[in-house]
């Protein structure tokens, strides 16, 4: 107790007794109640600011995690704690086993939210065996509303394929459907009021977000375009926006047009990070934990799971990763020069 007492994780761990995970608090303070697990690198989409050009190189199949391991690790994380976890990819929802999965994760007592983050190409097709199965809550992601746009940006067709599950989605009854768009300069800022508009009739939750300026190291600040910039444009159309509250763990900044269903957030991951209320780690499809998005330090779950450790070894090594992990990420610029997975394969 006394060597407890004596360190800043342990005093915390002590004035705030609720049983939530040691293992899960890092010594910040920062309970991680939110896992996010990446079911696949591969993706039918080929998104400029997400995969390079030339694609990249997969990992063999049998270095990535198979359901069975999926589960496992799940049930650990939500032993300890977790009551959301996030499904992502690549595309999630290309994975064959990802109904299955969803299942599976619906009987973890203690879990309250199942999440995915997809692009919305298979949605309207698995949407509702997805339902079934216990999935409560969708993002997808879209960044423009013009078809011949959208052609451009992801190399692919498929943009009335994303509308109708969107529409899905909507028609199944999720509140709010969550519409995530990326925002560039020259290429898709002249439609964050068509964006707004679109939340009118539609219980959505349209949440711009602000690029990220580095692909593969080339530095590009010109394409951001900050909150504050987005929020002037969206003000001179529609004085009446008003902030709504938010939880503290929130990465969005929430508004809404009067009278709208909808409503609408800005994700400033670049002009004002949200570090201090973190409360994510996420497993990437080969296994690995990382405990920042950012970060480029990563744990392998799939080596120990597979070489046969404990339940309770694996505890330790999450926790002391979780207890490694920093205040703050590096910083845009010092980002721009860390080596890094890139995004899908995140």
């Amino acid at each position: 107790l006394q060597e407890l007492q004596s360190s800043g994780r342990g005093r915390f761990l002590l004035e705030h007794a609720a049983p939530f995970s040691a293992f899960l608090t890092d010594s910040f303070g920062r309970q991680h109640n939110y896992l996010r697990i990446s079911l696949t690198e591969k993706c039918n989409l080929r998104c400029q600011y997400c995969m390079p050009e030339e694609g990249v190189q997969l990992t063999p199949k049998s270095e990535l995690l198979t359901a069975q391991e999926i589960i496992s690790l799940a049930r650990l994380f939500v032993k300890e704690g977790v009551e959301k976890i996030r499904l992502t990819g690549g595309e999630p929802l290309i994975r064959p086993d990802v109904v299955d999965i969803v299942g599976q994760l619906y009987k973890l007592e203690g879990l309250k939210t199942i999440a995915v983050t997809t692009n919305g190409i298979n949605l309207a097709r698995l949407l509702p065996r997805l339902k079934e199965a216990g999935l409560t809550a969708i993002n997808i992601s879209l960044d423009t509303l013009v078809p011949a746009k959208f052609e451009f940006i992801v190399r692919r067709k498929g943009f009335h394929k994303v509308m109708e599950g969107i529409h899905k989605a909507t028609e199944l009854g999720y509140r709010p459907v969550k519409v995530n768009c990326v925002v560039m300069r020259g290429f898709n800022e002249d439609e964050l009021l068509g964006f707004v508009d679109f939340t009118k009739d539609l219980p959505l939750d349209v949440r711009f977000i602000e690029y990220m300026p580095f692909d593969g190291n080339k530095w590009n600040f010109k394409k951001m375009v900050s909150y504050k910039e987005m929020l002037d444009t969206i003000k001179q159309r529609w004085p009446e926006l008003e902030k709504l509250p938010c939880e503290t763990s929130s990465t969005a900044k929430s508004y809404k047009v009067p009278h709208f269903q909808g409503q609408i957030s800005f994700i400033t991951s670049m002009s004002e990070h949200f570090c201090g209320s973190c409360n994510r780690l996420r497993i990437t499809a080969d296994g690995n934990l990382k405990v920042c998005l950012f970060g480029n330090s990563e744990v392998s779950l799939r080596d120990h799971l597979r070489s046969g450790a404990s339940e309770e070894e694996l505890v330790q090594i999450i926790g002391a990763a979780v207890g490694r992990k920093k205040k703050q990420h590096a910083g845009m610029f010092n980002i721009s020069q860390m080596k890094n997975r890139p995004m899908i394969l995140i």
